[in-house]
């Protein structure tokens, strides 16, 4: 489950990111609750790459 989270996270971070910055549009549904500054959608994209890498290091340490 943290897997499918992190990665929507991550979509949801990069793609604000990328819309704001090149297109200057709005993407995602975060934009429909918050009023985000634009450097914040990356560090909402590394909340996710976080909780992938969280993700995997607990599959990791089940498996041993």
């Amino acid at each position: 489950m943290r897997n499918f989270l992190g990665v929507i996270v991550v979509i949801q971070g990069l793609g604000g990111f990328v819309a704001r910055v090149f297109f200057d549009t709005e993407f995602g549904l975060l934009r429909r609750w918050f009023d985000i500054p634009t450097p914040a959608y990356l560090a909402i994209a590394a909340a996710g790459v976080a909780l992938l890498i969280w993700s995997d290091h607990d599959r990791q340490n089940k498996e041993n």
